[in-house]
């Protein structure tokens, strides 16, 4: 009934190695080191390459590109102390001029004040437009001269003192400006690259008549004598310290030092409390010294930005102007922004 041979009879029989198939035992140990190549060495792994090009030698593994060149340091500027002092000197006489100005001024009798006003106002018109050179130059300076008599005499012949009648007058001169650049073909395509000259160089002008208005308020041609003083204090000790020590600097491209300007300010601000200590009600040591404070840094500032501008036009390849233009630019911009904040800071202080 049963044969008698078993049915594997001839068959091979398993090898004592492990059965084929999948083995119910634990997982083989993973491999941690890189698979060798054929010839025994590892092979490194990359990203694509890059075909070579016919003629082009072979790349070795152990070629490393060359290092990217150190950008160079940029030079600072050279501080002239000629220059430095010059500047000085005509901040001080500017200053000296416009309250000596101050003080011709009464009731009644505004004019002389106003006559000096003017000739500052002509100086700045000068200095900014052969420094900032708009496209319509001669337009510009033309509008602006205009916008000068008109606010001095909008400031002298008002029945209120106040700032609307200046307002109105810078408006209609920028609006002047505008138009006759728009007139012109040859200017019409760098309107827009005037229209920020045109802007500054009106309203600088302007500035200077708050002078005038802020002389027939009460305790206002003391005010003018505390602010402008101030002023004149702070831009003659910032440029006396850059000729001297004019560091830490700025900027490489700017040849002024932050001590400068903190020095000048700071004795600014000291002058015109002394000078509050002397003068009548409503000033005090203390009143004098704020509004003497804000005066000295508004002009300090407004120097250094003339300061940067010019650094600015130089590196975008523009060519120098006029040597005395472009350095009587500080002082005029220092005492255009301190007039009216001297008038702010007389309507809200005192």
């Amino acid at each position: 009934m049963f044969p008698s041979s078993s049915p594997e009879t001839g068959r091979d029989q398993w090898p004592d190695g492990p059965r084929p198939g999948p083995s119910r035992g634990q997982p083989p140990a993973p491999r941690t080191g890189p698979a060798p190549d054929d010839d025994g060495e590892r092979r490194e792994r990359g990203g694509p390459r890059r075909a070579r090009r016919p003629g082009e030698p072979a790349r070795r593994p152990d070629d490393e590109p060359d290092d990217e060149p150190d950008e160079e340091p940029i030079e600072p500027v050279e501080v002239r102390r000629p220059l430095a002092l010059t500047v000085a000197g005509f901040a001080a006489l500017l200053g000296v001029g416009l309250v000596l100005g101050a003080q011709t001024s009464g009731p009644g009798h505004r004019l002389p004040f106003a006559f000096v006003i003017f000739g500052v106002q002509l100086l700045f018109v000068l200095a900014w437009t052969m420094a900032m050179r708009p496209p319509a130059l001669l337009l510009v300076a033309a509008v602006s001269v205009g916008a000068a008599v008109a606010a001095d005499t909008a400031a002298v012949q008002a029945d209120v003192a106040g700032l609307a009648p200046l307002g109105y007058v810078a408006a209609g001169g920028f609006a002047l400006g505008v138009l006759g650049q728009l007139v012109r073909r040859v200017d019409r395509v760098r309107v827009t690259d005037s229209l920020g000259s045109t802007l500054l160089i009106v309203v600088g002008v302007v500035a200077f008549a708050t002078l005038i208005v802020l002389s027939r308020i009460p305790a206002g041609t003391q005010a003018i004598t505390v602010c402008l003083t101030a002023s004149a204090v702070a831009l003659t000790v910032a440029r006396l310290t850059d000729a001297v020590a004019p560091w830490p600097r700025l900027a490489p491209q700017v040849p002024r030092g932050a001590a400068g300007v903190v020095a000048g300010a700071m004795v600014g601000t000291l002058v015109s409390a002394l000078l509050g200590s002397y003068l009548v009600t409503p000033f005090t040591p203390t009143r004098a010294a704020i509004i003497g404070l804000v005066a000295a840094v508004a002009a300090v500032l407004a120097d250094l930005a003339v300061g940067y501008a010019e650094a600015g036009r130089l590196m975008a390849g523009e060519p120098p102007t006029m040597w005395v233009a472009r350095h009587m630019q500080g002082p005029l911009g220092g005492f255009a922004l301190a007039a009216p904040a001297a008038y702010a800071m007389c309507k809200l202080v005192l």
